[in-house]
């Protein structure tokens, strides 16, 4: 895949535009945020009685109502979940759309699986951070940048794919790498990495680890230390170097164990049921679940939900976590999802 930088970017093509950022969770007010900071003229559009109007206006930033930021803008970047998306875009986007406006979405899923279905006079394209929200922030202040993806669905004017690096570099994509992509490719990969391995696979090898030593009469301390507390200290060490350079920051003992136990945990079963999941990515199954999930008032997902937070390791975890304060994440950071 070919990388972009700054250079390589026309920023007069985002910054000469009104840009209308609808939600402002996590990913919304960092976009919001650094496309203020890089010269755009930006409108927040929010529901009635929205509880992120006060956060908006604290950070500076005008907002509206959806439909007059989308009537108002040139771009409209869509940051509502996925599974609001459909009904806000009917309810509040559509109608209100210029011909040759521009629709950015910041994940494939709504256009990819068809949940949206953009006028043919409309401009649709992506520019999806690879990190949470406020990484996008912070780096952006620190002068750097995360990577990002961009795609491009729809492109009546011409000048599309310009205006998605544009927007890329505009919150900070440029200072680290612009990657560009397909809405198909972006959403499947997103979605397997979420459930087979990052959210997924991670916390049912966790849960499974801590039980297991429990089960095995280990005090559930020394099982939440060893299974969730220390995953960090590895995950760290594969993010700045790899799986070779996290398997050099260990004991020589450690990486025999990864060798001949690792992939009897995760082996052929395991890889079997990632081709499953991937294969139900790939035939618009899951997206149907969900969507049917959401339509039925998410009754499986919040019992999971219930079940999870009830879990011994959580309750463990919170006693352990607080002996140790420097892990308080910062009050704002727990207004906002990550993803």
């Amino acid at each position: 895949m070919d990388v972009y930088y700054d250079g390589a970017t026309t920023l007069r093509l985002i910054t000469g535009k009104t840009v209308a950022i609808i939600g402002y969770g996590s990913q919304g007010r960092a976009h919001a945020l650094n496309l203020q900071d890089s010269g755009c003229d930006v409108v927040v559009g929010l529901r009635a009685q929205s509880t992120s109007a006060q956060r908006a206006a604290d950070d500076g930033l005008p907002y509206t109502s959806i439909e007059k930021a989308t009537a108002r803008a040139d771009v409209v970047m869509l940051l509502a979940p996925d599974e609001e998306q459909p009904a806000l875009y009917l309810r509040s986007v559509y109608e209100h759309l210029r011909p040759g406006a521009y629709l950015a979405f910041a994940h494939g899923f709504a256009i990819h699986f068809g949940t949206i279905v953009p006028a043919k006079d409309v401009n649709v394209f992506m520019v999806a951070p690879k990190s949470p929200g406020r990484l996008v922030r912070s780096e952006y202040e620190r002068g750097r940048g995360v990577p990002c993806l961009i795609a491009v669905h729809q492109d009546p004017t011409g000048d599309t794919r310009d205006v998605a690096l544009a927007y890329a570099s505009a919150i900070g994509g440029g200072r680290a790498g612009i990657l560009e992509t397909t809405f198909k490719d972006e959403t499947e990969t997103d979605l397997f990495g979420e459930q087979a391995v990052l959210c997924g696979g991670v916390s049912a090898l966790v849960t499974a680890g801590f039980e297991t030593l429990v089960e095995g009469g280990y005090a559930p301390e020394m099982a939440y230390f060893e299974c969730l507390h220390e995953l960090k200290l590895i995950v760290d060490l594969m993010y700045e170097r790899g799986i070779d350079g996290m398997r050099q920051g260990i004991s020589n003992t450690a990486e025999f164990g990864d060798y001949t136990r690792g992939p009897r945990v995760v082996g052929a079963a395991a890889k079997e049921a990632m081709r499953e999941v991937l294969k139900q990515i790939q035939d618009g199954s899951f997206a149907r679940e969900w969507m049917h999930e959401h339509a039925a008032g998410m009754p499986y997902f919040e019992e999971s939900r219930r079940t999870a937070q009830a879990h011994p390791i959580e309750a463990v975890g919170t006693r352990l976590r607080g002996l140790m304060p420097w892990l308080a994440p910062a009050e704002d950071e727990l207004k906002f999802r990550v993803c």
